[in-house]
Protein backbone atom coordinates (compact mmCIF):
# COMPACT_ATOMS: atom_id res chain seq x y z
CA UNK A 1 0.00 0.00 0.00
CA UNK A 2 2.75 2.38 0.96
CA UNK A 3 4.61 1.63 -2.30
CA UNK A 4 1.49 2.19 -4.43
CA UNK A 5 0.79 5.45 -2.59
CA UNK A 6 4.37 6.61 -3.22
CA UNK A 7 4.14 5.81 -6.95
CA UNK A 8 0.79 7.62 -7.17
CA UNK A 9 2.20 10.67 -5.42
CA UNK A 10 5.27 10.70 -7.69
CA UNK A 11 3.10 10.44 -10.81
CA UNK A 12 0.82 13.25 -9.60
CA UNK A 13 3.83 15.47 -8.88
CA UNK A 14 5.25 14.77 -12.36
CA UNK A 15 1.97 15.69 -14.01
CA UNK A 16 1.75 18.93 -12.02
CA UNK A 17 5.34 19.81 -12.91
CA UNK A 18 4.76 19.21 -16.62
CA UNK A 19 1.03 19.66 -17.30
CA UNK A 20 1.55 20.06 -21.05
CA UNK A 21 3.18 16.64 -21.37
CA UNK A 22 6.80 16.12 -22.32
CA UNK A 23 8.72 19.39 -22.21
CA UNK A 24 11.01 18.17 -24.99
CA UNK A 25 8.03 17.42 -27.22
CA UNK A 26 6.58 20.87 -26.59
CA UNK A 27 9.88 22.58 -27.40
CA UNK A 28 10.06 20.83 -30.77
CA UNK A 29 7.13 22.96 -31.94
CA UNK A 30 8.82 26.26 -31.06
CA UNK A 31 11.60 27.90 -33.06
CA UNK A 32 14.75 28.51 -31.07
CA UNK A 33 16.39 31.93 -30.96
CA UNK A 34 19.12 30.63 -33.27
CA UNK A 35 16.52 29.43 -35.78
CA UNK A 36 14.64 32.74 -35.69
CA UNK A 37 17.87 34.63 -36.29
CA UNK A 38 18.76 32.36 -39.22
CA UNK A 39 15.27 32.72 -40.66
CA UNK A 40 15.47 36.51 -40.44
CA UNK A 41 18.91 36.51 -42.03
CA UNK A 42 17.73 34.45 -44.99
CA UNK A 43 14.66 36.65 -45.44
CA UNK A 44 17.13 39.52 -45.67
CA UNK A 45 19.28 37.57 -48.12
CA UNK A 46 16.20 37.08 -50.32
CA UNK A 47 15.53 40.81 -50.25
CA UNK A 48 19.10 41.55 -51.38
CA UNK A 49 19.21 38.83 -54.03
CA UNK A 50 15.89 40.03 -55.45
CA UNK A 51 17.48 43.35 -56.41
CA UNK A 52 19.96 41.60 -58.70
CA UNK A 53 17.67 41.69 -61.70
CA UNK A 54 17.56 42.83 -65.30
CA UNK A 55 14.33 44.62 -66.31
CA UNK A 56 12.78 43.23 -69.49
CA UNK A 57 10.26 44.73 -71.96
CA UNK A 58 7.89 41.86 -71.12
CA UNK A 59 7.50 43.16 -67.55
CA UNK A 60 9.05 40.00 -66.07
CA UNK A 61 12.67 40.73 -65.09
CA UNK A 62 15.50 38.23 -65.28
CA UNK A 63 16.53 37.51 -61.68
CA UNK A 64 18.49 35.02 -59.58
CA UNK A 65 15.76 34.80 -56.92
CA UNK A 66 15.38 31.05 -57.34
CA UNK A 67 18.99 30.63 -56.26
CA UNK A 68 18.01 32.31 -52.99
CA UNK A 69 14.81 30.26 -52.68
CA UNK A 70 16.70 26.98 -53.11
CA UNK A 71 19.61 27.96 -50.87
CA UNK A 72 17.20 29.03 -48.12
CA UNK A 73 15.30 25.75 -48.38
CA UNK A 74 18.32 23.46 -48.36
CA UNK A 75 20.12 25.24 -45.52
CA UNK A 76 17.11 25.84 -43.26
CA UNK A 77 14.91 22.86 -44.12
CA UNK A 78 11.26 23.10 -45.11
CA UNK A 79 9.91 24.18 -41.70
CA UNK A 80 12.22 27.10 -40.96
CA UNK A 81 12.54 27.82 -44.67
CA UNK A 82 8.80 28.36 -44.91
CA UNK A 83 8.93 30.79 -42.00
CA UNK A 84 11.72 32.77 -43.66
CA UNK A 85 10.00 32.79 -47.05
CA UNK A 86 6.62 33.82 -45.63
CA UNK A 87 8.38 36.59 -43.70
CA UNK A 88 9.95 37.84 -46.92
CA UNK A 89 6.65 37.75 -48.82
CA UNK A 90 4.68 39.40 -45.99
CA UNK A 91 7.25 42.19 -45.72
CA UNK A 92 6.87 42.82 -49.44
CA UNK A 93 3.07 42.64 -49.27
CA UNK A 94 3.16 45.21 -46.46
CA UNK A 95 4.85 47.63 -48.84
CA UNK A 96 8.54 47.26 -48.05
CA UNK A 97 10.65 47.38 -51.26
CA UNK A 98 12.02 43.83 -50.97
CA UNK A 99 10.76 42.46 -54.29
CA UNK A 100 12.75 42.83 -57.52
CA UNK A 101 13.60 46.36 -58.67
CA UNK A 102 12.79 47.70 -55.18
CA UNK A 103 9.08 47.04 -55.47
CA UNK A 104 6.63 46.25 -52.71
CA UNK A 105 2.89 46.06 -52.00
CA UNK A 106 0.05 43.67 -52.70
CA UNK A 107 -0.05 44.91 -56.28
CA UNK A 108 3.18 43.03 -57.00
CA UNK A 109 1.69 39.73 -55.79
CA UNK A 110 -1.46 40.23 -57.84
CA UNK A 111 0.42 41.56 -60.87
CA UNK A 112 2.12 39.93 -63.82
CA UNK A 113 5.03 38.51 -61.77
CA UNK A 114 2.98 37.70 -58.67
CA UNK A 115 2.48 34.03 -59.43
CA UNK A 116 6.21 33.40 -59.25
CA UNK A 117 6.40 35.05 -55.82
CA UNK A 118 3.47 33.47 -54.00
CA UNK A 119 4.38 30.02 -55.32
CA UNK A 120 7.85 30.19 -53.72
CA UNK A 121 6.58 28.64 -50.43
CA UNK A 122 5.52 25.55 -52.40
CA UNK A 123 9.04 25.19 -53.74
CA UNK A 124 10.48 25.70 -50.24
CA UNK A 125 8.24 22.94 -48.89
CA UNK A 126 9.60 20.53 -51.50
CA UNK A 127 13.30 21.29 -51.76
CA UNK A 128 13.52 21.84 -48.00
CA UNK A 129 12.86 18.13 -47.44
CA UNK A 130 16.04 16.40 -46.29
CA UNK A 131 16.26 12.82 -47.59
CA UNK A 132 18.05 10.45 -45.23
CA UNK A 133 18.85 7.31 -47.21
CA UNK A 134 22.26 6.84 -45.65
CA UNK A 135 23.91 7.53 -49.00
CA UNK A 136 25.15 11.11 -49.39
CA UNK A 137 25.13 11.06 -53.19
CA UNK A 138 21.63 9.64 -53.33
CA UNK A 139 20.44 12.22 -50.80
CA UNK A 140 21.88 15.00 -52.96
CA UNK A 141 20.27 13.56 -56.09
CA UNK A 142 16.88 13.31 -54.38
CA UNK A 143 17.22 16.90 -53.15
CA UNK A 144 17.96 18.06 -56.69
CA UNK A 145 14.93 16.15 -58.01
CA UNK A 146 12.65 17.68 -55.36
CA UNK A 147 14.08 21.10 -56.16
CA UNK A 148 13.41 20.71 -59.88
CA UNK A 149 9.85 19.58 -59.10
CA UNK A 150 9.40 22.72 -57.00
CA UNK A 151 10.89 24.80 -59.81
CA UNK A 152 8.41 23.29 -62.28
CA UNK A 153 5.53 24.29 -59.97
CA UNK A 154 6.85 27.86 -59.68
CA UNK A 155 7.33 28.20 -63.44
CA UNK A 156 3.85 26.79 -64.10
CA UNK A 157 1.97 28.99 -61.62
CA UNK A 158 4.03 32.05 -62.51
CA UNK A 159 3.58 31.49 -66.23
CA UNK A 160 -0.18 30.99 -65.94
CA UNK A 161 -0.65 34.21 -63.95
CA UNK A 162 1.59 36.08 -66.37
CA UNK A 163 -0.41 34.85 -69.36
CA UNK A 164 -3.73 35.62 -67.65
CA UNK A 165 -2.79 39.20 -66.77
CA UNK A 166 -0.55 40.21 -69.66
CA UNK A 167 -3.41 40.14 -72.15
CA UNK A 168 -1.13 40.16 -75.21
CA UNK A 169 0.39 36.69 -74.72
CA UNK A 170 -1.05 33.19 -74.88
CA UNK A 171 -0.08 30.51 -72.38
CA UNK A 172 1.98 28.72 -75.03
CA UNK A 173 3.79 31.96 -75.91
CA UNK A 174 4.61 32.62 -72.26
CA UNK A 175 6.04 29.14 -71.73
CA UNK A 176 7.97 29.26 -75.00
CA UNK A 177 9.58 32.51 -73.89
CA UNK A 178 10.26 31.11 -70.39
CA UNK A 179 11.99 28.03 -71.80
CA UNK A 180 14.40 30.30 -73.64
CA UNK A 181 14.86 33.18 -71.17
CA UNK A 182 14.29 31.78 -67.68
CA UNK A 183 14.07 28.04 -67.21
CA UNK A 184 17.61 26.94 -68.26
CA UNK A 185 19.12 29.65 -66.05
CA UNK A 186 16.81 28.74 -63.14
CA UNK A 187 17.65 25.04 -63.42
CA UNK A 188 21.40 25.74 -63.27
CA UNK A 189 21.04 28.20 -60.39
CA UNK A 190 18.83 25.82 -58.41
CA UNK A 191 21.23 22.90 -58.79
CA UNK A 192 24.16 25.16 -57.84
CA UNK A 193 22.25 26.30 -54.73
CA UNK A 194 21.69 22.66 -53.70
CA UNK A 195 25.39 21.86 -54.07
CA UNK A 196 26.34 24.94 -52.04
CA UNK A 197 23.53 24.62 -49.53
CA UNK A 198 24.14 21.03 -48.37
CA UNK A 199 27.66 21.74 -47.02
CA UNK A 200 26.38 24.99 -45.46
CA UNK A 201 23.57 23.11 -43.72
CA UNK A 202 26.02 20.56 -42.32
CA UNK A 203 28.33 23.33 -41.15
CA UNK A 204 25.53 25.14 -39.32
CA UNK A 205 24.43 21.88 -37.71
CA UNK A 206 27.87 21.53 -36.10
CA UNK A 207 27.78 25.04 -34.62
Amino acid sequence: MHTEHTRSTTKTTAIQADPAGSGAAARRHIFSTKELVLGGMFAGVMAVISQLSIPMPTGVPITIQLFGVTLMSVVLGWRLGLLAMLTYILLGAAGLPVFSNLRGGLGVLTGVTGGYLWSYPLMVALCGIRPRTGNARLDTLLTIMLTLLGLAIVETIGGLQWAALAGDKTVSAVFAYSIVAFIPKDILLSILAVLIGIPMQKMLKKL
